[in-house]
């Protein structure tokens, strides 16, 4: 009798760790969430041709309306899908539409992003002036301190971490400034003379992370390349730039297999920023060569 009540109390726990391992394999959620960005404009309209504020105030409303974005994020416990939803465009004055600065800027916009954390493995969807890459990456887990804060976000229990973080924006200041005098007492005059250092128009920087995440959804992911806290990251701050939960679904009704995208030429992210410098560059000599801001007579 004693050797069947073990034999039950094994098919038990077995019948248990399945049911459990089935639990966390079909645990699936779907966050969205609210980013919007703040331009610093000192830098731009800097060379002969100055902006008036009347100027400023409408490019920093179309820069407003272009940079408040909408994502979601659909995760389970060891993958997510992180896209941007379509909205539609307001009609800008002169019919500009994709080819004013908003289709501009939109081409150095982070495209369908597949995070991976079992593997580590980081995928991103870029189309860039027409071309389709694939950047392809290592998952780079940010070095997380732990604070003491913590504050309600909607019906969560969020909790503060912070990190440094490396980052690269396209310099759309130096686009628009003419050639300059620099320290070593050179002018830049056109591609042929610039020195290398000098056509790096995607610049890199280090900016503070705060992130708050929450532990009530047990998953190590985020909103973008941010992940790797002991919840799901509900909030991030970053620079300029804010990241916002606005509402979560756990367990939708239905169930979606997340997979990793493929289309595209497979680049890695250092790759795929040379390939933007060199288009900046080419398009600043272009820009120059027509007569634009910053350009006109050479001295």
């Amino acid at each position: 009798m004693t050797l069947i009540l073990r034999k039950i109390q094994y098919l038990l726990l077995i019948a248990l760790a399945f049911n459990v391992t089935n639990a966390q394999q079909d645990f699936q959620g779907v966050a969205t969430y609210e980013s919007k960005t703040t331009i610093d404009l000192d830098n731009i309209g800097t060379g002969r041709r100055q902006l008036s504020e009347a100027q400023k105030k409408e490019f920093a409303e179309r820069l407003r309306r272009n940079l408040e974005k909408t994502y979601t994020l659909r995760f389970n416990k060891t993958e997510s899908m992180y896209k941007e939803q379509a909205k539609l465009q307001a009609p800008t004055a002169g019919g500009q539409g994709r080819r004013g600065f908003g289709g501009f800027a939109n081409s150095f916009a982070p495209g369908d992003q597949y995070k991976n954390v079992k593997e580590a493995q980081l995928l991103q969807e870029q189309e860039f002036f027409g071309k389709q890459f694939l950047i392809k990456e290592g998952l780079k887990k940010l070095n997380w301190k732990i604070e003491k804060e913590s504050k309600q976000i909607g019906q969560y229990l969020a909790f503060k971490a912070t990190a440094i973080k490396t980052v690269e924006n396209a310099d759309f200041g130096n686009f628009f400034r003419r050639g300059r005098v620099r320290n070593t007492g050179e002018t830049t005059k056109d591609s042929t003379t610039t020195k290398p250092q000098e056509d790096k128009l995607v610049k890199s920087k280090e900016v503070m992370v705060t992130a708050w995440y929450t532990p009530q959804i047990p998953v190590s992911q985020g909103p973008g390349e941010y992940w790797g806290l002991p919840g799901l990251i509900l909030e991030v701050n970053e620079g300029r730039t804010s990241i916002l939960c606005s509402k979560i679904i756990i367990n939708p009704g239905e169930k979606e297999v997340i997979k990793a995208p493929s289309k595209g030429k497979e680049v890695t992210k250092a790759e795929y920023t040379k390939i933007i410098n060199k288009k900046m560059v080419e398009m600043r000599e272009n820009f120059r060569s027509r007569g634009g801001r910053g350009g006109g007579r050479r001295n």
